[in-house]
C-alpha cells in the first residue's frame, strides 16, 4: 500500500484517524501499532513476523543494556564483566546480519560467481520493505540507551509504535527515537495541528503525482532509447526528468510522512530543505535526506573518530561512510559507485574547491553542484557500470537533436519549468510577498492555504484516476 493510492487515501487512513480519535488517549499508540501491522501486511503479510521479531529483539537488548548499567553502579563484579558491551555488539550483528541477509546475499553470490567461476545458486529471497529503514531504528535505539543518551523505553507497545508507525515505516524520514521519546507519552493533538498535517501531506501528494509520476515517464521514455537512437539533447532530457523525479518522488514521500505525523501529534524531522539550490555538494548533503546523513554521521563517522585523529584517518573514515551510504541503497554496484563518486567530490571540496569558489560569483558553483549532482543521479538510475558508461557517453558524444526529442521537449516545457521553479524557495517567498503587500491577515492567508490544497488535491485525485503510472522510487531501498 502506497500513500498515493485510492486504497490508502479513502479506505485505510479514514478508517484509521476515526479510529485512533474515537478510541482513550490511552491506548492510541497501540491503535497505532496495530494499523501499522496492517498497513505494513497488506503488501507482504509474511514479513510482518521479521519486523516484530526486530521490535521483541531490541526491546528486550535494550532493557539488559539498561539492567546491566545499574548492576554495574552497586557492584565491582558487573564493571568488570562489562555485558552491557557484549549485548550491544550481539545487537549489532544480528541487526545488521538480518539486514545483509536479506538485501545482500545474492549480491555476494553474484559477486562471488563471477570472480571464481563458481555456479551458486541465488536464493528465493525477497527484501522486506522498509527493513532499511526500520533496522537504522531500532539500532539506533539500543546504541543511544548503551551511550546513555536516551532512557530505556520498557512499554512494548510505546516502543513498538515508535517502529512501525506506518507514516515513516517504508520510506523514512529516519525517525530516532530520540526525535519522539517524550512524544510516545505525551504530544499535542489538536485540531489545527491536523489541518497543518493535512495541508502538509496534500503538498506530498501533488509533488507524487502531479511532478514525480510525469518527470517519471520521461525519464521511462529516453531511457528506453538508451541502446537506441539517443541524441545528446535527449539524453540530457532524460538526466534532468531523472534529477527532478528522484527529488519529487522521494521529498514528496517525506512531505506527506511529515503530515501524517502531525495528524496524529507527531512531530518528525525534515528530510529536505530544497537541494537542488546548494552551491556545493557539501551543501547538497546538508538539504538532501537529511535523516540519512546524519544517521550515517552519528553512529559511523563519529564512532570511526570522524576528523580528531588527523587528515588521513578522516578520509578514510569519509570513505567508508560513503561506501556504506551507496550500499545502504541498494545491493549492486552502481550504487557503490555512487557512493564514492560522492565521497570524490566532498573530498575535492574539502581539499580546496570551496575555497575556490568563495571567490566565484554564486552562479558559477550553483551550476557546478548541479552539473555534478545530475551526473550522480544518472550513475545512481542506470542498472549496471555498462549502462552508466553508455547513457554518460551519450550526454557529451552523438548526435544532438532528433524528432523525437524535439517532440518531447516540446510536450514537456511546462512541466519542466514549473519542477524547476517548485524545487526551489520561489513559490514561498512569491507567495509571502504578495500576502505582506496585500496586508492579508493570518486567517485569511490560511484559508488560502486551504483553497490552494483542495485544488491540489483534486488535481491529484483526477491524474491518479485516469494514469496507472504510480511508481515508488525508494520501495526497492
Amino acid at each position: 500500500m502506497i500513500f498515493s493510492s485510492f486504497i490508502f487515501l479513502f479506505f485505510f487512513l479514514i478508517i484509521t484517524i476515526g479510529l485512533y480519535y474515537v478510541c482513550p488517549k490511552r491506548i492510541r499508540n497501540l491503535v497505532l501499532v496495530v494499523t501499522s501491522l496492517v498497513f505494513y501486511a497488506w503488501g507482504e503479510p509474511i514479513y510482518v513476523t521479521i519486523m516484530l521479531s526486530s521490535i521483541l529483539f531490541n526491546w528486550i537488548i535494550g532493557i539488559l543494556i539498561h539492567n546491566s548499567k545499574e548492576r554495574q553502579k552497586e557492584s565491582a563484579i558487573f564493571q568488570k564483566l562489562k555485558v552491557d558491551k557484549v549485548l550491544i555488539i550481539i545487537c549489532c550483528i544480528v541487526n545488521l546480519g538480518t539486514l545483509g541477509f536479506f538485501k545482500y546475499t545474492n549480491f555476494f553470490f553474484e559477486n562471488v560467481n563471477s570472480i571464481f567461476d563458481f555456479a551458486i545458486e541465488s536464493l528465493e529471497i525477497v527484501m522486506p520493505i522498509g527493513i532499511s529503514f526500520y533496522t537504522f531504528q531500532t539500532l539506533s535505539y539500543v546504541i543511544d540507551v548503551y551511550l546513555g543518551k536516551v532512557k530505556v523505553q520498557k512499554n512494548i507497545i510505546d516502543f513498538a509504535a515508535f517502529v512501525t508507525m506506518f507514516p515513516q515505516l517504508i520510506a523514512g524520514p529516519i525517525v530516532r527515537y530520540s526525535d519522539i521519546d517524550t512524544q510516545l507519552v505525551t504530544r499535542e493533538e489538536s485540531f489545527e495541528k491536523v489541518s497543518k498535517g493535512i495541508i502538509r501531506f496534500i503538498a506530498g501528494l501533488g509533488k507524487k503525482v502531479l511532478f514525480a509520476n510525469k518527470a517519471g515517464a520521461i525519464w521511462e521514455a529516453v531511457y528506453s532509447n538508451l541502446n537506441g537512437e539517443m541524441t545528446v539533447s535527449m539524453a540530457w532530457l532524460g538526466a534532468i526528468a531523472f534529477t527532478f523525479q528522484i527529488y519529487f518522488d522521494f521529498s514528496g514521500y517525506s512531505d506527506m510522512a511529515v503530515g501524517l505525523g502531525q495528524m496524529f501529534g507527531f512531530d518528525f524531522p525534515e528530510n529536505f530543505k530544497y537541494p537542488y539550490i546548494s552551491r556545493s555538494i557539501t551543501d547538497f548533503w546538508r538539504r538532501w535526506h537529511i535523516t540519512l546523513s546524519s544517521w550515517f554521521k552519528e553512529y559511523v563517522y563519529i564512532p570511526l573518530g570522524g576528523n580528531r585523529k588527523g587528515k588521513g584517518r578522516q578520509i578514510l573514515n569519509l570513505f567508508i561512510v560513503w561506501a556504506l551510504t551507496g550500499l545502504w541503497h541498494g545491493a549492486s554496484w552502481n550504487f557503490v559507485i555512487w557512493g564514492i563518486y560522492f565521497f570524490a567530490l566532498l573530498m575535492l571540496e574539502k581539499l580546496f574547491l570551496l575555497k575556490f569558489f568563495e571567490k566565484l560569483p554564486k552562479f558559477f558553483s550553483h551550476v557546478y553542484s548541479l552539473f555534478f549532482i545530475i551526473i550522480g543521479w544518472i550513475i545512481f538510475s542506470c542498472t549496471s557500470i555498462t549502462e552508466i558508461g553508455t547513457y554518460i557517453q551519450n550526454m557529451f558524444y552523438g548526435k544532438l537533436m532528433s524528432d523525437y526529442t524535439l517532440y518531447l521537449l516540446g510536450s514537456n516545457a511546462i512541466l519542466l519549468i514549473l519542477m524547476g521553479i517548485a524545487s526551489t524557495p520561489i513559490p514561498k517567498k512569491v507567495a509571502k510577498g504578495i500576502a505582506e503587500k496585500l496586508k492579508l491577515s493570518p486567517e485569511t492567508r490560511y484559508m488560502f492555504k486551504i483553497v490552494a490544497s483542495m485544488i491540489v488535491f483534486v488535481l491529484s485525485i483526477a491524474y491518479l484516476t485516469g494514469d496507472s503510472y504510480n511508481p515508488f522510487l525508494y520501495f526497492r531501498f
